[in-house]
């Protein structure tokens, strides 16, 4: 085993890391909760202030029954392995009718903890559970990973086809990623990568990244997925070093309470709730290094009734995501993810702060988002898919969205992801329309549909783009209504290949324009909107218009604010197109 120190090192090399440290150390980090608060209700107005309709996620409850890991032999030196003490301490309280399992201030080193129905597995302050890097512990079971029926590691927390289950407490869950994640070389210091090259490990052909073990660079199809062309269970052993798991997978279950702790350093994603229902994620705090490959904070997959709120996410990947199946997988599969509700809750580094997809091939519907902040997140407000995936995503409900810094855009809805996005065409002639209608793909289930959202009460400052909606040609990105924002941006936005787009009292300010560029847009309405640039940078285009696809498009009472032309279109888009009042 890596020893713990050395660990750790590499570790403080992260503030991320290093703030977990000081809560071993005592300093009080996290938000102190007495164990009455574990079990409180969720807050009424949640409920309430639903567009859709709902039924209240029910608390799991538990019997007094308690059972120390210490009855049964755990040593909490960070050397000795307690996955037999720990898991014994479970079968324990789930023979004696459930209760709970507590895990006290020390380091517990462990393999895979698998839960069990009517256990409250409470991790107290001040413990650090620390999973093993020996893979031998970790044996292959059959899942679901990036929405594909496969094989992978069992995860360290595991749970399958259980009721009424708890994770509590103010400790803090680390999965050991950095044995099992492949690193590339362009997201890490320099330092960073000589002290992973001299650690061992292999590099890719190119040198550019590197990998744990050679297993791990054979599994590895070029994009860290899953590996195609393998079958059979004894295939997928020949790169088990590659099938990084989940930190916490819980699939087919229900009744489920994530409450309190802190999950970090996670070989893949770090919380997966799969098929499952009834599910409460509150105050938790989730992390990874930003160079985690793959280190999404929570993907929720196929799963309904989800409640997430008060938690704090800093990650390598997407912070808050729903899924429901990728391409043939998921829609087989068929489980789509519904009535889920996220609010209150903080996202600092990830790729997406909020995210739908890409793998949404079971369907995404009723979801509330209220009420987040972003901090130097990649992207704010993210939806994401490509051909292939089918689908549809519709009734999603956006309020209340506070953003700094986006590294791209506030919001963004791309219908290429994963493969090349067409640039817009500013041809000066006349195309051929029937021609080019020819070539747009007809519509199958391998069309994915993104529809009836609604998005308002956004403010977002310094971001690189205003905004921007790409569909596809033959399926548009349809009926989006945002009201109420504050967009303040480096650059204008986007908006392509869209149907029914309306904004409505929306601040546009950049710097470079146009300050909005819309391509092949059908029945779009803008009203009572200030678009225009910043003070003291060089004034443009304040609306651009063009795409011999377009059509309705409406602006009502716009306010243009330095600006050189108002609005321009391209030779492609006629005369009735465009209506100004």
């Amino acid at each position: 085993m890596t020893n713990l120190l050395s660990t750790y090192r590499n570790m403080m090399k992260g503030l991320t890391f290093g703030l977990g440290f000081l809560v071993l150390a005592g300093v009080a980090c996290t938000k102190v909760q007495s164990d009455t608060n574990y079990f409180e209700s969720v807050p009424d107005h949640y409920y309430s202030e639903l567009p859709f309709e709902m039924d209240e996620v029910p608390i799991p409850t538990f019997s007094d029954f308690t059972v120390n890991i210490e009855d049964h032999g755990a040593v909490s030196d960070g050397q000795v392995l307690n996955t037999e003490a720990i898991n014994q301490a479970i079968d324990e309280v789930s023979e004696n009718g459930g209760g709970r399992v507590v895990i006290p201030r020390g380091i517990w080193l462990t393999g895979p903890i698998i839960l069990k129905s009517n256990v409250n597995l409470h991790v107290e302050k001040g413990a650090l559970v620390k999973f093993s890097d020996n893979f031998d512990l970790y044996p292959l079971v059959e899942t679901v990973f990036e929405g594909l029926d496969t094989w992978r590691a069992i995860s360290p927390i595991y749970a399958k086809g259980v009721e009424n289950i708890a994770i509590t407490g103010e400790g803090i869950f680390d999965g050991s990623g950095e044995a099992w994640r492949p690193v590339k070389r362009f997201k890490v210091t320099a330092d960073h990568w000589e002290d992973l090259v001299e650690s061992g490990g292999v590099l890719s052909d190119d040198g550019r990244i590197w990998y744990p073990t050679e297993k791990s660079k054979m599994g590895d199809p070029g994009t860290f997925n899953v590996p195609p062309n393998r079958e059979t269970k004894e295939d997928y052993e020949e790169v088990r070093d590659f099938l990084r798991p989940v930190l916490v997978s819980i699939r087919e279950s229900k009744n489920i309470l994530l409450d309190g702790p802190t999950f970090q350093n996670s070989p893949a994603w770090n919380i997966n709730p799969l098929m499952s229902e009834n599910i409460i994620l509150r105050n938790l705090t989730v992390r990874n290094p930003e160079f985690a490959q793959n280190g999404d904070g929570l993907d929720i997959s196929s799963s309904k009734n989800v409640i997430v709120y008060n938690n704090s996410f800093d990650v390598g990947d997407d912070a808050i995501c729903i899924k429901s199946g990728k391409n043939e997988d998921g829609r087989n599969r068929g489980v789509p993810t519904e009535n889920v509700i996220v609010r209150d809750n903080r996202v600092y580094h990830a790729h997406g702060g909020f995210v739908v997809g890409s793998e949404m091939s079971g369907d995404v519907r009723n979801i509330h988002v209220a009420d987040l902040t972003f901090m130097g997140t990649d992207v704010g407000i993210r939806f994401k898919s490509t051909r292939g995936r089918g689908g549809v995503v519709e009734n999603i409900h956006i309020e209340n969205i506070h953003m700094v810094d986006m590294v791209t855009e506030p919001i963004r809805f791309n219908l290429y992801y994963g493969g090349e996005m067409p640039t817009p065409d500013q041809k000066t002639e006349i195309v051929d329309k029937k021609k080019l209608q020819e070539e747009i793909p007809e519509v199958n289930e391998e069309t994915p549909q993104f529809r009836d959202i609604s998005i308002r009460n956004v403010y977002s400052y310094n971001s690189r783009t205003a905004i921007w909606i790409q569909g596809l040609p033959e399926m548009s990105v349809e009926n989006v209504s945002m009201e109420n924002m504050t967009l303040t941006a480096q650059r204008g936005g986007m908006i392509m290949d869209a149907d029914q787009i309306r904004m409505t009292n929306v601040d546009i300010e950049v710097k470079d324009g146009p300050a909005l560029f819309l391509n092949n847009v059908h029945n779009m309405l803008f009203e009572n909107m200030t678009v225009g640039f910043a003070e003291g940078t060089t004034a443009g285009t304040g609306i651009r218009l063009i795409g011999p696809f377009s059509e309705s498009v409406t602006l009502n009472n716009i306010q243009f604010k330095n600006v050189k032309e108002e609005v321009s279109t391209g030779p492609n888009v006629g005369s009735e197109v465009l209506s100004r009042n």
